[in-house]
């Protein structure tokens, strides 16, 4: 079996820029130290990517905070996770879960089994959008999110989202 670790959104607006917060900063480590654990060929990383447009989106008109707008520094992804990753396994995501991420390892999971742990931020909104995608796609696999390598916008809103996750037989480390 394959083991895949996805990165999600471990962008500057997120760690210590527009929407960025202590908990989110305290994770930079830790989720360093993990992709060490695994081959670069098995890591995709995500990264949140909005336009000039974005306060006229819905998302922008629902969160009207201007953040990883395409080519700016707090698009970025954090210098270490950028250098831990393959260029090729970055995936620009214009939404909460990526549709891409998940045909990519649907397709890459016929060929062999996957078990798929993820990382990142937020743990209430993108990653808990991406695991339920890649658990809905491949029921069968274990889908692993380290509650230790992710932050939500509030430790509150990141216990709920893990609990929503397990309720959903992803598995909670």
């Amino acid at each position: 079996m394959r083991k895949i670790l996805v990165v999600v959104d471990m962008q500057k607006d997120f760690i210590d820029g527009t929407l960025g917060t202590t908990e989110a900063q305290a994770i930079v480590q830790p989720v360093a130290e993990k992709m060490k654990s695994y081959d670069k060929a098995d890591i995709y990383v995500t990264r949140d990517t909005h336009g000039e447009n974005y306060l006229q989106t819905a998302e922008g008109r629902k969160l009207p905070v201007i953040h990883c707008v395409k080519g700016t520094k707090g698009w970025q992804l954090h210098p270490e996770i950028e250098a831990a990753a393959d260029k090729s396994h970055i995936i620009d995501k214009p939404t909460f879960g990526s549709m891409e991420l998940m045909e990519l390892l649907r397709r890459e999971n016929e060929k062999e089994s996957l078990e798929i742990e993820l990382v990142g931020l937020c743990t209430d909104i993108c990653v808990v959008s991406n695991a339920l995608l890649l658990k809905a796609a491949m029921p069968e696999n274990t889908i692993r999110v380290d509650a230790g390598c992710c932050a939500g916008v509030t430790p509150e809103s990141h216990k709920a989202a893990l609990t929503t996750m397990q309720m959903c037989q992803i598995e909670i480390e």
